[in-house]
């Protein structure tokens, strides 16, 4: 299934259907989030280069405060999350 996905997006041929693409998935990405996502969750924080675990202490709309260390916590996007 994948692989077929990516080969229909390889066939769009302009920037503004790839923008509402990306538009839609990163929804996708927030709504699924916010399903699975609750107070007191394990998750990763993923970035580009790493990922930083912590404890999701509040979920709002399009995020969530995560507690990484018992000193910090950070307003985190949903779709930046994964659960551990």
């Amino acid at each position: 299934m994948t692989n077929k996905l990516m080969s229909e997006i390889r066939k769009i041929d302009n920037l503004a259907d790839l923008n509402a693409l990306t538009t839609f998935v990163q929804s996708c990405k927030t709504t699924l989030g916010r399903a699975t996502i609750k107070v007191g969750s394990k998750v990763n924080i993923v970035q580009k280069t790493k990922k930083t675990a912590g404890v999701v202490t509040k979920v709002m709309i399009k995020k969530a405060i995560v507690e990484c260390d018992h000193y910090r916590s950070y307003r985190v996007p949903l779709a930046m999350l994964e659960l551990i």
